[in-house]
């Protein structure tokens, strides 16, 4: 393609695959539009789960409503770049292929309008007060139209929708200020403890199942901040820390053949020596102490990105 072509997720969770070959019969429901994101996700046995990774299947997701780069259409799929989620593979932002059913072309939207955006676990959208469209993922944001104590209106990308006021927070730009925080750091952890127990997915970024560096790139997003979205790039910026100085926020990261190998995890500090982390595919975000964890000897840099 000559020109790159503006799109917009039009499903609660796009995942996005590494070719359009990767999906298995399986993964049907989690190709179609709308998506079954919760059938897909409860009809995939932990073999099948570990086979997204291990298969090399799944790169990443994206959230309903954010704006994509299309590079390339391929027989009902698009390959796509991710502008917010950075990564060394392409400066443009994260590569790969999207059934072509979950985007629609990008309409035009005032950059001054406010955004209303999801801060419970999850929100229903809803076509007007007593109809709901599609269960929402965390994080997922909007423009704003108007607002009530009770409703918020909202532009989607299929035209008006409507959220309950109690599920959003309004936010000025395409990201939320973390102006005001006493201790960001603090909020960081804090927004982690509620996905305690929430199982792990390969490839998450979404409240349905966080990876990893999903789980560190959500929690930091709250807040405005932007960081890389694996955890390879992530180690690679943001301010060095000394193990002496760590603060709760920051995050570690730990690298194979006890820390002197490529980097494959990461967790975000609590403080008094603890972390909370996505851990891996059989297990679900937890706490750990670090002294005792078996990930204690692989631990080989940590890095500050807010403040």
């Amino acid at each position: 393609m000559s020109r790159l072509k503006r799109m917009t997720v039009v499903v609660s969770v796009a995942t996005v695959w590494t070719k359009p070959q990767s999906p298995r019969p399986i993964d049907e429901p989690a190709l179609t539009y709308p998506v079954e994101l919760r059938e897909w996700l409860g009809c995939m046995t932990l073999r099948d789960k570990l086979d997204l990774c291990l298969a090399n299947r799944v790169q990443t997701q994206i959230l309903y409503g954010t704006s994509v780069l299309v590079v390339e259409e391929r027989e009902g799929w698009s390959k796509v770049q991710i502008p917010q989620q950075g990564t060394r593979k392409d400066t443009l932002g994260y590569p790969g292929w999207v059934p072509s059913c979950q985007l629609v072309v990008e309409a035009e939207s005032p950059l001054e309008l406010k955004r209303a955006e999801v801060i419970s676990d999850k929100a229903w959208l809803y076509k007007n007060p007593s109809e709901r469209l599609i269960e929402l993922s965390y994080l997922t944001s909007l423009p704003m139209l108007e607002a009530n104590n009770e409703w918020v209106k909202v532009q989607t990308p299929e035209g008006i929708g409507y959220l309950k006021g109690d599920d959003i927070r309004w936010v000025d730009g395409p990201l939320a200020s973390k102006a005001g925080e006493a201790h960001v750091g603090q909020g960081i952890v804090e927004q982690g403890r509620r996905f305690l127990d929430l199982p792990y997915l390969w490839g998450g970024v979404s409240s349905y199942g966080y990876d990893c560096s999903g789980f560190a790139y959500a929690m930091h997003r709250y807040f405005g901040i932007l960081i890389p979205r694996d955890a390879s790039d992530q180690a690679k910026q943001g301010t060095l820390v000394d193990k002496e100085q760590l603060e709760p926020g920051d995050l570690l990261f730990f690298a194979h053949e006890e820390g002197t190998g490529a980097i494959h995890h990461v967790g975000i500090y609590m403080g008094d020596d603890q972390m909370i982390h996505s851990p891996e595919t059989m297990k679900c975000i937890e706490i750990v102490d670090l002294s005792t964890c078996k990930l204690s000897k692989e631990h080989c840099v940590s890095r500050r990105y807010w403040k």
